[in-house]
């Protein structure tokens, strides 16, 4: 095999080779065989037609690919005809004419038919890798040796390459699929796993992780007639584990390529019995007492927990390379999902618009254990399942995720609101209250007066001080104040002069306009006890008018006019401008909490459903989803992430 051949990409898991439009499939092994000699002679013809730049590059191709003669040069005369001779016998036998096997191995040097290549390999692997069945029955009966190894010796083979050390006759045959010789081997008794020995880790592929890989079906079924274990997969290749997630074996091989009907071939195959003697190592892991006399049923868990590791390892490479259906074949048999593997496949079935499918997924998000939960839950899982609810308009759909969000919610309670103590400003007798009497300002409230006092309302909040900065207390004039109602400023102004919220009979259908006026007016402690009433009387049939009034409060001082005297102010215009970007943040956060616990319900509701659903760029609802994932990101956060465990919410 030339030392520039390409190996087979399916020898690893797809992803982490080469781009899919590169990876080499296992019959894409480039034929093996010493290199060819280079053409002595050419037509002149030939040689004429070609352009003198080609020319010489042609002829300097074929007078350096001789790898052989190459490295000849370096060798003494004795040693250079040596390896001529054993180069020709090579030759020979790659050839396909049985009739020169004798001469050709008188060839070879002292080893004989056992000799090998620059490459590491003997006549039978040529043989194998040609699929010249005659030829393999030739070197077998001239004494080849069957399980003969590609030698680990590159200083002596510097043209092995690395991915085929270890490999045997059996090997190659498998990996180009020539069945017959398959066949001719095993019969003649070779080593079903390759190179490997009992009871050893292997550091190459073995011949039915190679026919897994490929996918084909007659001779996995071959190898594990003739007694092959799927379940033994490549520790190390060159020094290197071959994947994170596990050994790549043939349950893996089969499951990452896409292989379904091997891999069902591969999970009918009996387990094979272990040893009922325990390794120090499995005896601490089992927490057995050495005085246990009952092996049989140890040794039964022994083969169930390999057996659910090497599934568990097909299922997440499945996953990885997008191979849904195998994923969902293996869960079938009880293999539990972890958090990775599902989101994977819930991806692929969404990318491949598969209804069906992304319901069964949908379903089976409650046996994912919660200790499976992690960051990715949040980076990954929760932006999917918004995007599934936003592109699905499937009712069974989005009841499955209504489920999921609750379900992650978790069954504690929403973080309730606490009142904020009011900061200490000055105060007046309740019989001040709309008194015309010593009043030293007048605001106009719906065409009607309503007195108050300087000294009060200076230092009530930051906005009363704006209002009242440059109206000197000279001036008659009204601050007129538009869009709030009498009933409303009325029960602003008694907060103010008794001093507290105890004291305000507030009704129903005047909460919110309340709340929306102490937003403007920046009385945090109002505002905040407007916020705990609506929260107290929160339920399904309100929760959205809630939720949108929390949100359309931020626009609501935009649309305050303020008129008189104090509408002429730069200071005030720019006031006024900036207060368009307030909202209620806490009574908008309690209403996400309330819609995802209360999903299952709400999902059903149409004014819930307009609110997730609305396209309207200008309406409140448009980051409703956004605001849903962040409060839940939050949530599982501090349940699931934290160190606290749920003592957060």
């Amino acid at each position: 095999m030339p030392a520039n051949a390409q190996l087979p990409g399916s020898l690893q898991s797809p992803r982490c080779c080469q781009p899919s439009s590169a990876r080499q499939g296992p019959k894409q092994l480039a034929s093996a065989g010493p290199p060819k000699i280079p053409k002595s002679s050419w037509g002149p013809g030939e040689i004429e037609n070609k352009s003198d730049s080609n020319q010489a590059d042609f002829m300097l191709t074929d007078l350096i690919i001789d790898d052989c003669f190459c490295a000849s040069r370096k060798l003494d005369a004795v040693a250079t005809e040596a390896k001529f001779k054993q180069d020709l016998g090579f030759r020979m036998l790659t050839c396909g004419r049985t009739d020169l096997v004798k001469q050709a191995i008188s060839l070879l040097g002292p080893d004989g038919i056992n000799s090998m290549s620059e490459q590491g390999m003997t006549p039978l692997m040529y043989a194998c890798v040609r699929g010249d069945e005659a030829m393999v029955q030739m070197l077998l009966d001239a004494g080849a040796d069957l399980n003969a190894e590609v030698v680990n010796t590159p200083h002596k083979y510097p043209s092995v390459h690395p991915e085929t050390r270890h490999w045997t006759a059996l090997t190659f045959a498998v990996l180009h699929g020539h069945i017959p010789v398959v066949q001719l081997l095993l019969d003649a008794g070779a080593k079903v796993e390759g190179s490997l020995e009992h009871g050893e880790e292997n550091y190459s592929e073995t011949p039915l992780q190679l026919a897994a890989a490929a996918g084909n079906f007659e001779l996995v079924s071959l190898l594990l007639e003739r007694g092959a274990d799927p379940m033994i997969g490549t520790m190390y290749r060159n020094g290197i584990s071959m994947t994170p997630q596990g050994d790549m074996n043939s349950f893996s091989q089969a499951a990452a390529h896409g292989h379904r009907n091997v891999f069902r071939k591969l999970l009918a195959q009996p387990e094979k019995e272990k040893s009922d003697i325990l390794s120090l190592e499995e005896i601490l892991a089992e927490g057995t007492d050495l005085a246990d006399n009952t092996p049989a049923p140890l040794c039964a868990s022994r083969n169930s927990k390999a057996r659910l590791k090497a599934l568990k390892e097909a299922m997440y490479h499945s996953a990885e390379h997008g191979y849904v259906d195998v994923t969902i074949d293996i869960r079938s048999i009880g293999v539990p999902w972890t958090l990775h593997t599902w989101l994977e496949s819930l991806r692929i079935a969404f990318q491949q618009h598969r209804r069906p499918l992304i319901q069964c997924l949908l379903k089976e998000f409650k046996s994912i254990q919660e200790e499976e939960y992690t960051e990715e839950l949040i980076t990954q899982g929760l932006p999917l399942m918004i995007e599934i609810l936003k592109a699905s308009k499937n009712e069974v759909i989005s009841q499955q995720l209504a489920v999921i969000f609750t379900h992650c919610y978790g069954p504690y309670p929403i973080p309730k609101l606490t009142e904020i103590k009011r900061k200490q400003t000055s105060r007046l007798d309740p019989h001040f209250l709309n008194n015309k009497e010593m009043s030293d300002v007048t605001f106009l409230v719906e065409g009607r007066p309503f007195y108050a006092h300087r000294v009060l309302l200076f230092t009530a909040s930051p906005r009363f001080k704006a209002l009242l900065s440059n109206k000197p207390p000279s001036d008659s004039t009204f601050i007129e104040i538009s869009y709030v109602k009498y009933p409303i400023f009325q029960l602003i102004m008694q907060y103010l002069y008794c001093g507290g919220s105890e004291s305000l009979l507030i009704k129903n259908n005047e909460v919110m306009e309340l709340l929306s006026a102490a937003k403007f007016f920046q009385l945090e402690a109002l505002q905040r006890h407007c916020e705990i009433i609506c929260a107290k009387s929160i339920n399904t049939e309100n929760c959205v008018d809630i939720y949108n009034h929390a949100k359309v409060t931020q626009y609501y001082c935009s649309y305050i006019f303020i008129g008189a005297s104090i509408h002429a102010q730069p200071q005030q215009k720019m006031f006024l401008d900036r207060c368009q970007f307030l909202g209620v943040t806490e009574l908008a956060s309690f209403c996400e909490g309330y819609f995802l616990k209360n999903m299952m319900v709400l999902i059903e509701n149409e004014a819930f459903k307009q609110l997730v659903y609305d396209k309207n760029g200008d309406s409140p609802g448009q980051n409703v989803l956004q605001d849903l994932q962040r409060t839940l990101a939050t949530r599982i956060q501090s349940i699931h992430l934290s160190s606290s465990k749920g003592s957060i919410v």
